[in-house]
């Protein structure tokens, strides 16, 4: 999947293999190799791979089909003991306004 995803992404950006190797320091044979299967990355070459499409790593091994995780994407979402709360903005706000003077007070005392 990691090839496959490599090679639609790449091309959705409308760059060779030459170009995306020459920019991200790569051989043109490494890029084919990862594209055909042959080859799977390491951990840096995932991260580097990730950054220089902004994606997430998980997108890339096609654990998930959206580009971008949703980690810390969703707006006003509380992630409680392990349990993912949704906030209206009213309640959203109130969280962050009693951060904030919690914060306040911490440094005080």
């Amino acid at each position: 999947m990691f090839g496959k995803r490599l090679a639609e992404i790449r091309n959705k950006k409308g760059i060779s293999q030459y170009e995306l190797a020459e920019h991200l320091k790569f051989t043109r044979a490494q890029l084919a190799n990862y594209e055909q299967g042959k080859r799977e990355p390491d951990f840096e070459t995932l991260i580097t791979l990730a950054n220089y499409f902004d994606v997430s790593i998980d997108y890339l091994l096609g654990r998930i089909d959206q580009p971008k995780s949703n980690n810390g994407g969703d707006k006003n979402v509380l992630l409680y003991l392990g349990n993912k709360e949704d906030l209206t903005e009213e309640e959203a706000e109130f969280i962050k306004e009693t951060l904030v003077t919690y914060r306040k007070v911490k440094e005080k005392y």
